[in-house]
């Protein structure tokens, strides 16, 4: 009696297991925002998921717009490359780059409300792009539409309206299907209103889904991504390393520049915008600003040379360029960008002009940078000077920006400001001593 207990248990796990062994493996993502280069990645993703988990089919649940035409390139050649099938639920909208990544799929199904088409290229101001746009996307059209076996005619008639199709398509016409229209000319495999009923219709019966979402990380490296938060990360760069060089051993600024730097970089690098050659030309920017400013006297070639390889480096890597070929990039995103970077620059430049002095006088940054004056009726002496030099006058041996070198009495000294700059040559008085450092202003 045991014997047949154990025997029947062994069959019924082996029947389980068998079950579970037939069961398909479904992975469902979605794509239900605007085409760019956030949603390219996101795709990435989860095509990595999916492979990840080994799942046997792949469906993309649909509902956008469009967007940019290169990104949505780029999901296409994802989705024909993978080797599983990949089906696409059509609940809303398929229009322009949504269109041509639904055509991509193996399978198109669409709900009752649905429509696929209108994939007319346009800019930011939603008039039709110029032609070589619209021939641009033809072709990818065209040729994604015969990778599936679907009617190139059609997928280009969802373009150009002059393209005439009998009994289908007359001239000044875009094509847009509706659910029914798209099963009749073939670009619909059939109307369901879940994905359930997608996997009913192709006898899958068991199965398990697995919903792909977003980590925590790739979800705040979207949200850096931002043109307005990549403002703000400017100003912070920008404000970060001048307080550090005008105080130098404080710590924080340099590190709240540091930290900005990698949000605002790091988000750019992952979604394949950032080049190595836009990052390298962003840091030599930095370093001829800060010779300029601390190093080298006056205002001249390292200034402007660092300003526009910085300016033009932060803006270039916001947008999707391809060496300087900005052919397929919206207006939108230039301008976007542009505005970031001026704004976090402008407001840097403010931050530096109007917030310096105040902000060293705040009792937080005093307690940072440590700078209570600890004087010798107090108990204190630290001063490594082998005579009193308050009262002294000398002249400006550097440029002070705040810091520098002065000359008194044949003898250089670290010399540096209350904030103002003090140009060479200019007569100046110490009127204080911290340390081996003199603090002066101009006579």
């Amino acid at each position: 009696m045991k014997t047949k207990y154990i025997l029947t248990t062994i069959l019924l796990l082996a029947s389980l297991v068998a079950v579970q062994a037939q069961k398909k493996k479904v992975m469902v993502m979605e794509i239900k925002n605007e085409i760019d280069s956030r949603m390219t990645r996101n795709v990435e993703l989860a095509l990595a998921h999916a492979e990840e988990i080994k799942a046997d089919i792949v469906i993309v649940e649909m509902n956008t717009y469009g967007g940019v035409m290169t990104d949505a390139e780029d999901i296409v050649h994802k989705l024909i490359s993978f080797k599983k099938p990949i089906w696409v639920y059509i609940n809303n909208n398929a229009a322009s780059a949504g269109a041509l990544i639904s055509i991509a799929c193996d399978s198109i199904y669409m709900s009752s409300a649905a429509s696929i088409g209108a994939a007319t290229v346009v800019n930011s101001d939603g008039e039709k792009a110029p032609e070589k746009y619209q021939s641009y996307m033809r072709s990818l059209m065209r040729s994604t539409a015969e990778a599936n076996k679907r009617d190139p005619k059609i997928a280009e008639g969802m373009v150009d309206e002059r393209i005439v199709i009998d009994s289908l398509k007359k001239d000044g016409q875009i094509i847009t299907f509706s659910t029914s229209e798209a099963i009749k000319h073939g670009y619909c495999n059939g109307q369901v209103e879940s994905v359930e009923d997608i996997l009913k219709k192709n006898k899958v019966s068991q199965y398990t889904i697995d919903h792909f979402e977003l980590s925590s990380v790739d979800v705040i490296v979207n949200f850096f991504m931002n043109p307005f938060i990549s403002g703000i990360l400017i100003l912070i760069i920008i404000g970060g390393i001048y307080f550090e060089l005008q105080a130098p051993g404080i710590g924080f600024p340099l590190f709240a520049a540091l930290i900005a730097l990698a949000l605002y970089l790091i988000p750019y690098y992952l979604n394949g915008l950032a080049a190595n050659w836009e990052i390298l030309a962003l840091f030599i920017g930095i370093v001829l600003i800060v010779l300029e400013i601390f190093v080298i006297p006056g205002f001249g070639v390292a200034g402007v040379a660092g300003i526009t390889l910085t300016l033009g480096a932060l803006i270039l890597i916001m947008i999707n360029n391809k060496a300087f070929d900005f052919e397929f990039v919206r207006m939108k995103d230039i301008l976007f960008a542009t505005a970031a970077a001026m704004g976090g620059i402008m407001g840097g430049m403010a931050l530096l002009l109007f917030g310096s002095a105040s902000l060293t006088n705040t009792k937080a940054f005093q307690r940072m940078a440590l700078t209570d004056t600890q004087h010798s009726k107090e108990g204190y002496s630290a001063n490594f000077n082998r005579e009193p030099m308050t009262g002294k006058q000398g002249v400006a041996h550097t440029v002070l920006r705040p810091s520098g070198r002065v000359l008194i009495d044949g003898e250089l000294y670290d010399a540096f400001t209350k904030g103002g700059y003090i140009e060479k040559g200019e007569t100046i008085v110490v009127v204080d001593e911290e340390g081996s450092t003199l603090k002066v202003k101009v006579v």
